[in-house]
């Protein structure tokens, strides 16, 4: 009598996938195991792996203000990495000054290689107190933004000069330990983003993120301005900050100035061109 030897029979499909459920775990593991712990590196730039990265050109990190959401960097983004910039918008909690700029500088902290930090309005105050102990902060750019001296707060510097509508144009809402600002969806146009198309003001109205009231009144530490370099763009039309309160803060910082005339607070939405402009020179200065 003669026998063939007959192929096995394929697996079912069922029986595949138990084995895939035993064997795919267990291959991971002995991988994960046969990794020296001292090879893990945490997201910290003082790790062996973040001090072997040098990137090309610093990172971009954009920080900003009152009312406004890093979305208002948009237009600047798109445009930066173009020109092969890594970029970091950062949400600024917009809680109390000496607490954001906290959380800011722990976001610096894990950023490997040179930075250009850059502020928009109230985002400005924040990166002049967060940049201090950062060596590698080599620039400071404020788009219409607060660059206060030690001692001055966001709310004094608007009163110093004449011109700001956003005092009048404020709707305060309380919340659980303090009070939060917005502006007065009816005014947002007008005060904040005049030069931005109608239907694009509405929608940024609408989306408004409020910062307490605290934060605005809050004292300013010993400014980052005196030791890092800076930059500042002077929106000439804003009615938020006075443009005669920006440019005396240039000046006072020595910091190389450009003026956009015409140009609402939300001059990163209206002129995201001129401010990417800046931020590159600034890049292109201290990298």
């Amino acid at each position: 009598m003669t026998y063939t030897k007959s192929a096995p029979s394929a697996p079912s499909a069922r029986a595949l996938l138990r084995r895939t459920r035993v064997v795919i775990p267990a291959l991971v593991a002995a991988a994960l195991l046969a990794i020296p712990a001292s090879s893990v590196a945490a997201v910290n730039p003082a790790g062996p792996a973040a001090g072997a990265v040098k990137a090309a050109k610093p990172t971009i990190v954009l920080v900003h203000g009152a009312f406004a959401d890093s979305s208002s960097w948009d237009g600047v983004v798109a445009r930066l990495e173009r020109e092969g910039y890594p970029v970091l918008g950062v949400a600024n909690p917009l809680r109390d000054l000496a607490g954001d700029a906290a959380y800011l500088s722990s976001v610096l902290d894990t950023i490997p290689g040179p930075v250009v930090l850059v502020g928009h309005s109230y985002g400005g105050a924040v990166i002049t107190n967060a940049a201090a102990g950062h060596a590698n902060v080599r620039a400071l750019v404020y788009i219409a933004a607060f660059a206060p001296d030690q001692g001055e707060s966001s709310l004094g510097i608007t009163g110093e000069y004449p011109g700001s509508q956003l005092p009048s144009s404020l709707v305060v809402r309380p919340f659980p330990g303090g009070q939060d600002a917005y502006i007065d969806p009816s005014a947002f146009r007008k005060v904040f983003a005049a030069d931005v198309p109608a239907r694009e003001a509405r929608l940024l109205a609408a989306g408004q993120r409020p910062v307490a009231v605290a934060a605005l009144a809050a004292p300013s530490s010993a400014p980052a301005w005196r030791t890092i370099p800076s930059w500042y763009l002077v929106a000439a039309a804003d009615q938020a900050i006075p443009p005669a309160a920006e440019r005396a803060m240039a000046r006072r910082a020595h910091a190389h100035t450009v003026t956009v005339p015409g140009a609402s607070h939300a001059v990163s939405v209206s002129h995201p061109e001129a401010v990417a402009d800046l931020v590159g020179a600034a890049a292109r200065a201290t990298g």
